[in-house]
């Protein structure tokens, strides 16, 4: 597998992981009813630099990195994850946060942080800890899945 930055061309190959799991709802906290362009906007967006995981030419996942707060707190870093549902279970996103980890700290971040980890996303609940993420808050209730209901979100932390 080789991780590298998103071009234009990818555009199309990255919405077709993204659109659908914003669509379900049930992993992001983000509008499942945006458009497309949206999404676009929103993964590729300027205030991110987004990247895929590509095997044998095909796109099987990507993921952003960028600043989570401004000011005094630009020296901690964000990323959201997503891999393609026919390569699941075979440990792409955890070697694309690996590879996030060394690019944070390369580009001078001091620690990532997951501000609003679904706690029913079981994979990501279980994932993150395996690679050096605390859970350092719990929001009750902070989240409404489509079929589970008020949900908690965690807030996840590491340093670098």
């Amino acid at each position: 597998m080789h991780i590298r930055k998103a071009t234009p061309k990818d555009k199309d190959a990255i919405l077709a992981i993204v659109e659908p799991i914003l669509r379900a709802g049930d992993t992001y906290a983000i509008d499942p009813t945006l458009t497309r362009d949206q999404i676009a906007d929103y993964w590729l967006g300027p205030d991110k630099v987004t990247l895929v995981a590509e095997e044998d030419g095909n796109i099987v996942g990507t993921y952003y990195i960028r600043t989570n707060q401004a000011g005094g707190g630009a020296h901690v870093c964000n990323c959201g994850y997503m891999v393609a549902p026919n390569a699941s279970g075979r440990g792409i996103a955890r070697k694309m946060c690996e590879e996030s980890l060394i690019r944070a700290k390369n580009l001078g971040y001091h620690a990532m942080q997951f501000n609003f980890v679904i706690a029913s996303n079981a994979a990501a609940v279980h994932l993150w800890p395996t690679l050096g993420f605390e859970i350092v808050g719990r929001l009750p209730g902070a989240f409404m899945h489509p079929t589970l209901g008020e949900t908690d979100a965690l807030v996840m932390y590491r340093k670098l």
